[in-house]
């Protein structure tokens, strides 16, 4: 018994129809019937039942059917399962920082032979890359549903505040957010990251105060050096604070509100099993 033999008799059993069948695999009708009948003599057993009008399974048809479906699936599973890409095209954005040296190192550890090439972008880009196949999978905080794609939770990136380090607030362990109202917040337009000016946003409104407003924000760069300077605060995802340094600014977790932001993968909804579950292995944050 050969898969293929398996595979023509699931096809006309569907369509019971050799001629539609024959179309949809795309050979000639003759051998779809010839291969059938090897199967036919092989087990023994009529499974269909011919007349020049119509094509029906016989008993022992309807009884192989779903076995037959069942060996297939186990090959096709089979087949994904070596079928790791040689190469992973991954969409990243800003502020990653500890996660994705995690990442790259689990994967380098997980499938030495496997290449990774990492591309940035807005997050909207990441989307339409991954559902138009320029990417495996992205990186997304806070991703909306979308038509073929599928959305994998893997950690939540916290996030702390930075501070001038000359302000009382930068004294301490963490830092309140009572203790930050007198000063003007800069964050990212609204559109550019909703999820983060909402948080931040409402856990303000929710101590107490309306965040006073404070210049409009560029680079993180920018920012960074702009509150070195100036009576200012921003927010920083956490993981990626650990990797900035700038002797004029500190970074405090917060004392009486845990802020943070879900951060997925995103993929394809027919993405290969294996690689798959590759990235997802990779991805998990057993120190979240």
């Amino acid at each position: 018994m050969e898969l293929r033999q398996l595979n023509y008799f699931v096809t006309v059993a569907e369509e019971l129809h050799f001629g539609r069948a024959a179309e949809r695999l795309h050979i000639v009708q003759s051998a779809v019937s010839q291969q059938v009948r090897r199967l036919e003599r092989e087990l023994g057993a009529d499974l269909f039942d011919r007349s020049p009008r119509h094509v029906r399974l016989t008993g022992a048809g309807e009884r192989l059917l779903p076995e037959a479906r069942a060996v297939l699936a186990a090959a096709e599973r089979a087949r994904a399962a070596v079928a790791v890409q040689p190469g992973l095209r991954l969409g990243t954005g800003t502020g990653l920082g500890a996660h994705l040296d995690r990442i790259l190192g689990a994967l380098a550890e997980l499938s030495p032979g496997t290449s990774v090439e990492l591309t940035s972008s807005p997050a909207r880009e990441r989307l339409e890359q991954v559902a138009d196949g320029r990417l495996d999978a992205a990186f997304v905080r806070s991703p909306e549903p979308a038509p073929g794609l599928r959305i994998h939770p893997v950690w939540e990136d916290r996030l702390v505040a930075a501070v001038p380090a000359a302000h009382p607030a930068a004294t301490g362990a963490d830092v309140s957010l009572g203790e930050l109202a007198e000063l003007p917040l800069t964050l990212t337009d609204r559109r550019h990251n909703p999820a983060l000016v909402d948080l931040v946003v409402n856990a303000c409104q929710s101590a107490g105060f309306e965040p006073r407003p404070g210049p409009p924000a560029s680079s993180l760069q920018n920012i960074l050096a702009t509150i070195g300077a100036t009576p200012l605060w921003t927010v920083v995802y956490a993981a990626h604070a650990t990797q900035l340094h700038s002797p004029r600014v500190a970074f405090r977790p917060f004392r009486d509100c845990s802020l943070a932001i879900p951060t997925a993968l995103v993929t394809r909804t027919d993405i290969a099993p294996a690689t798959l579950e590759l990235l997802l292995r990779a991805s998990s944050d057993h120190d979240s």
